[in-house]
């Protein structure tokens, strides 16, 4: 294996590129301690020594201290830690570690996030925040279902309180302007049935949408 570029990227730390191919990022130390220079070759020892040992442990430690500011899901682990320079081997590695130790998890991320935020958001924008960032849908619905029973389902509340800040009468708004707040509750994930309830069951047809 022959190292054919190493970059800087910042003060201390290096991408080094082994056969064309960027394999991780080390501190500059690192290069000195294992006598890695462009255009010489790495042996396998010193490879796995890296891969194995060095960079696993610098991963964990980043992982433990990106939980200590706040929660993240395991794809957003992967991420930074990828972004960071991380081989993806040693990144899951990682993730795997924390994950063990009950650090971090898709079910309790999203429990917390549906806790924080699930009496002022829809469902629907719930589900499509939590899988962008890397939540399955499938834990979505099953936290949500066991954090938000039907009979507590808070939506109608939340489109009420919507309605009564937009200044909305079932009297006096006419039908244009119901139009418009029907298409902006809708932008939030609030269903048709449910919006159309709360605005009084005015008459609708989903192709004006």
């Amino acid at each position: 294996m022959i190292i054919t570029e190493i970059t800087e990227v910042s003060k201390a730390r290096c991408r080094v590129v082994i056969d064309q191919e960027v394999a991780f990022v080390l501190y500059k130390g690192d290069l000195r301690i294992y006598h890695l220079k462009q255009d010489s070759e790495i042996t396998e020892e010193i490879y796995q020594i890296l891969l194995k040992e060095v960079l696993p442990k610098r991963a964990k430690l980043r992982c433990m201290n990106l939980l200590k500011s706040r929660d993240y899901t395991e794809a957003e682990l992967m991420r930074k830690l990828q972004t960071g320079g991380y081989p993806k081997e040693v990144a899951q590695e990682a993730v795997d570690y924390v994950r063990s130790y009950g650090y971090v998890g898709n079910e309790n991320y999203a429990r917390k996030y549906i806790e924080t935020y699930g009496e002022v958001r829809s469902y629907r924008r719930l589900e499509q925040e939590l899988i962008r960032k890397g939540i399955p849908k499938d834990i979505v619905e099953m936290v949500y279902r066991e954090t938000m029973s039907e009979a507590d389902d808070p939506e109608p509340e939340q489109i009420r309180r919507l309605l009564i800040k937009k200044g909305y009468s079932e009297q006096t708004t006419t039908r244009e302007e119901k139009m418009k707040l029907f298409a902006f509750l809708a932008r939030k994930g609030y269903s048709v049935e449910k919006i159309r309830k709360c605005m009084g069951n005015f008459e609708l047809y989903e192709e004006q949408l």
